[in-house]
């Protein structure tokens, strides 16, 4: 028997003892031990767990419960547990085809339909790509209202970036970039399955200044070379050779050799084929972003903005994540985001013209509800709510979006952050005005186009 094959027939004793998940209420591993919370701590099934074959002991306080497997055994017994426990969950009941269409103001329910439909392999993907840089969305969000307010009084005042207070929060500003490289590899090598210490380490080895003091078949490597893109590839790498190494370590050694290994491998091959690759990589998707705005100007922003909201509905707006972040590393702004972020603003405008229209005391109410949010750049509750159950508004906002896509294209607008978006998004751009005038574009751009184009009112029941 191999040891895949073992570990998979542990993991299913161990399952069928804790009630075939009956019994969990949370599961997680450390380096050595499963770790649980228990419904019933006392069942008596839990008793036969020390005695199973490849269990080295339990230990159990209060509703938490520990089984104790040894280095490098608790992850895979984990994670096999894990997707047992996502391949025994019965299926739900099917629906008629009357209660399974969307409903006005039933946005949560479409918007779980439409995920679920969108849960391909590369969507999926480029689900787990972006989760990686949905923690560090806070700092983004901090740090580029600091330096898109910054910019602004400077503009207004010159002499005030010269005050040590300035240059402090500017200071401030640039921090989530200083440590952005160690965040994604962590993160990236965390989502991936493998030991985020390491995905850590990788990232900041990839930054180091000294880097620059060394030449390499007669060419000085460049510290941060490849940016997000690198770090990110390495720190997805780094998990897969880690799970890898961990599979042929004997589990005595596992401790000590695997991140040993993965962490020396790693640096090889992230110094002499990744850096390099991810350097290719982010100078072309900065080259291709910056190029599309600056060539296309006004007609490319319209395209951006007024297909914005289609990518978003099938599930691979989440690509954009790292472009993002790699286009705010690179160049301390991102040229795409305040055109995108126009369909938003078009989803307003739309939701603003069912408004004045609509008999529908109901829809009326759930519009009102969703509009302080969608003015904030939180659109969800009116694409899922409002405008997609009505289908031709869904339109007309897309056509609002284009037209603030335009507005902000022509004006080269870009952001300092990513993770916002409409009214708040203002005070974190390059040019405010300009900002604010593709916004009140797309409000009545979306507007005008729902007036023209029209909806089917709902029956007010």
């Amino acid at each position: 028997m191999t040891k895949e094959e073992r570990e998979d027939r542990l993991a299913r004793k161990i399952l069928h003892r804790l009630g075939d998940g009956e019994n969990i209420t949370r599961l997680e591993n450390c380096m050595t031990r499963l770790r649980l919370e228990l419904k019933d701590p006392e069942a008596e099934p839990l008793k036969e767990i020390p005695s199973l074959e490849g269990v080295l002991g339990v230990h159990a306080s209060g509703t938490e419960y520990q089984i104790i497997l040894g280095p490098g055994r608790a992850a895979s017994i984990a994670t096999r547990i894990n997707a047992l426990l996502v391949a025994n969950k019965p299926p739900q009941n099917a629906k008629s085809a009357e209660e399974a269409r969307p409903q006005i103001g039933d946005g949560k329910a479409l918007h779980e339909k439409i995920r679920q439909k969108n849960a391909t392999p590369v969507k999926l993907f480029f689900r787990r790509i972006a989760s990686i840089f949905l923690p560090l969305i806070p700092g983004f969000i901090a740090c580029g209202l600091i330096t898109g307010v910054l910019s602004a009084l400077g503009k207004y005042d010159p002499a005030l970036t010269a005050s040590p207070i300035y240059q402090l929060a500017a200071l401030a500003g640039s921090t989530v970039f200083f440590g952005m490289h160690l965040l994604v590899g962590r993160n990236a090598s965390e989502v991936f399955g493998g030991t985020p210490v390491l995905g850590a380490m990788l990232g900041a080895y990839l930054s180091m200044p000294a880097l620059g003091n060394i030449t390499l078949n007669g060419e000085a490597l460049v510290p941060g070379r490849g940016g997000i893109i690198a770090v990110l590839l390495t720190g997805i790498c780094s998990a897969l050779l880690e799970e890898r190494i961990r599979r042929l370590v004997p589990e005595a050694l596992s401790l000590f050799l695997t991140p040993l290994l993965t962490f020396l491998l790693m640096a090889v091959l992230s110094i002499a084929i990744i850096q390099p690759i991810g350097g290719l990589l982010s100078e072309t998707l900065g080259w291709a972003a910056t190029a599309l705005v600056e060539q296309g100007g006004a007609a490319a922003g319209a395209l951006l903005g007024g297909i914005w909201l289609p990518i978003v509905m099938l599930g691979i707006h989440q690509a954009f994540t790292p472009i993002h972040a790699d286009l705010l590393a690179r160049y301390g702004y991102t040229i795409l985001l305040p055109i995108l972020a126009m369909a938003g603003a078009g989803q307003v405008g739309a939701s603003l013209a069912i408004y004045t229209r609509t008999k529908n005391e109901r829809l009326k109410k759930i519009i009102a509800s969703a509009l302080p949010v969608g003015f904030l750049g939180v659109g969800e509750p009116l694409i899922y709510g409002v405008t997609l159950p009505l289908g031709r508004p869904f339109l007309a906002a897309c056509i609002g979006g284009a037209f603030g896509g335009a507005v902000n294209a022509f004006f080269a607008v870009g952001a300092t952050t990513f993770g916002i978006s409409g009214l708040p998004l203002a005070l974190a751009t390059t040019n405010i005005p300009a900002y604010c005038i593709g916004l009140v574009t797309a409000y009545l751009a979306g507007f005008i186009a729902t007036r023209f184009i029209g909806f089917d009112d709902p029956v007010d029941e």
